[in-house]
């Protein structure tokens, strides 16, 4: 974590706007696991597929979008800001803090400075990263060798993209990239929303 990466000094105290984060306007795929039931809780927790982050956060992202361009991959966005009811509704169905944060201690998705994706190729293709997206087992951490050789180098090219526009990382989920300083940006209510998304 370097000075160049804190999060601006009003990060504390004043809460921005979330930022609508479309196909069309970030050349990425939505497939947001929460507003389904193909999740691990087998519930839909989202009433809407809506999908917010934060204003520097999508800068990030739209770095990230660039620099994976010219490899001919583009992202598949799972998850991106979070309620905290959703919080809930996952620490309820799995409380493991080693993949999911008690909501009581403030999630970084309920902050809409985080993001879980993976990359996909010109096919549409997601490219093999040895687990699927929320498999809350040890091969789904950084720096595993009992997965693929192949999907070990997906997750460094995952891991390259994403930290060369400017993310930092969770350890213990290869898919879930977040703001450096994340817990300094203020948890947002979902209600400021144009519409609540549960």
């Amino acid at each position: 974590m370097t000075a160049g990466n804190a999060a601006p000094a009003s990060a504390a105290s004043q809460a921005q706007d979330l930022v609508p984060l479309t196909r069309a306007d970030f050349d990425v795929e939505l497939a947001l696991a929460y507003a389904t039931p193909g999740n691990v809780t087998g519930k839909q927790i989202y009433r809407h597929a809506d999908c917010y982050l934060h204003p520097e956060a999508i800068r990030l992202l739209r770095r990230a979008v660039e620099l994976a361009k010219p490899l001919g991959l583009r992202f598949k966005i799972f998850d991106a800001y979070r309620p905290v009811e959703g919080q809930w509704a996952l620490w309820n169905a799995f409380p493991d803090p080693e993949f999911v944060s008690d909501p009581r201690k403030g999630g970084i998705h309920t902050r809409g400075v985080a993001v879980d994706l993976t990359l996909i190729d010109a096919a549409g293709q997601e490219l093999e990263m040895g687990t699927e997206f929320d498999s809350f087992a040890p091969q789904a951490h950084h720096g595993r060798t009992d997965v693929s050789e192949r999907a070990q180098r997906n997750r460094f090219l995952l891991l390259g993209l994403m930290s060369a526009a400017g993310w930092d990382f969770y350890q213990n989920e290869w898919w879930h990239y977040q703001l450096f300083k994340s817990r300094d940006y203020p948890v947002v209510d979902q209600n400021s929303l144009p519409r609540p998304m549960m």
